[in-house]
């Protein structure tokens, strides 16, 4: 096989909802975190009309890697292009195409085509991608069905939030004490202990151990990703028995005043069939989305409080 002869493959399911609705999912990419598992983090780079160039973080295999994809929009023939301008090896190159085919009014066929060679033609990376392509097309189809099937139910369960705290010192200075998560075991009381690896520049994965209030510690494992100083975002792969999903992302603002706005912002997916053995017979969602937005924001407000302390002491 050479580079003019890339791998063609195909996937493809049925999804009982409306094709338009199926189609808007995949479009609006900063969904994407929430109904596609393998997916990190994903910024726009570039927008003009149907056209957009997007950055993509995502694992594949296991291991988080990153690429930039130019995608052409048509919403009327319910069909999105992509191309990957800046692979990772073993990529060399990367397309395909999704195509929703409305089945009727409420259903629709999603066919997901790729096509891909790998670099110098190699037999161990063109396998690799196989195995990464099939199994991250399955899971994000099999993601998509689930949440566009349960888009309803997910309304009432998904919910996202914010706290932020306004300090004086340099937006840089509180960048670096929440990039250096390394540190943190050292620097914040509630984190027992860290293990941070950084083998791609800007791409961590972050594991901790972190103590509640009865003294019991529990394992959190997060890949972020640490955009030039002005944001972290980040997607948690170990999660509480509370919660199917959990996002978010730091950001760092100077305001006029000289003074810097730091937040943190959480987005989470409850896990409904949880809620009455972990809060008991009579909790429900609210009390679910009460508990899991208090044990967030404690901890998402102690690290700001020390990132304050922390930069306001080098102002």
């Amino acid at each position: 096989m050479s580079a003019s002869q890339p791998r063609e493959v195909e996937h493809e399911i049925t999804v009982s909802a409306p094709a338009a609705e199926v189609y808007r999912l995949i479009a609006e990419v900063a969904n994407w975190p929430r109904i596609f598992p393998p997916t990190i983090y994903v910024d726009h780079l570039e927008r003009s009309g149907n056209e957009e160039l997007i950055r993509i973080w995502a694992t594949a295999n296991g291991e988080p890697k990153s690429w930039t994809s130019r995608r052409v929009l048509d919403p009327q023939g319910l069909r999105i292009t992509f191309r990957q301008q800046v692979s990772t090896p073993p990529v060399a190159s990367m397309g395909g195409t999704w195509i929703i085919e409305p089945l009727d009014d409420t259903s629709a066929r999603i066919r997901l085509l790729h096509d891909y060679t790998a670099v110098d033609d190699d037999p161990e990376g063109l396998a690799w991608i196989d195995e990464a392509v099939d199994r991250n097309s399955r899971s994000e189809l099999a993601a998509l069905k689930t949440n566009v099937e349960l888009a309803a139910a997910s309304e009432e369960l998904t919910f996202s939030f914010e706290d932020t705290v306004e300090v004086d010192g340099s937006a840089k200075d509180l960048y670096d004490f929440v990039n250096e998560a390394g540190l943190w075991s050292e620097r914040l009381p509630h984190v027992a202990t860290v293990r941070l690896t950084e083998d791609t520049p800007g791409l961590q994965e972050l594991e901790m151990d972190t103590r509640a209030k009865d003294g019991s510690t529990h394992t959190t494992k997060s890949y972020r990703v640490c955009l030039d100083g002005r944001k972290i975002a980040y997607k948690q792969t170990t999660l509480p028995a509370l919660m199917n999903l959990h996002t978010g992302y730091w950001t760092f603002r100077e305001t006029e005043d000289g003074t810097t706005l730091a937040s943190s912002q959480h987005t989470v997916v409850l896990r409904p069939e949880n809620i009455r053995k972990i809060l008991g017979a009579e909790a429900g969602v609210a009390e679910a989305r009460e508990y899991v937005r208090t044990a967030l924001s404690t901890n998402s407000r102690a690290t700001l409080g020390h990132a304050k302390a922390y930069a306001e002491a080098r102002r």
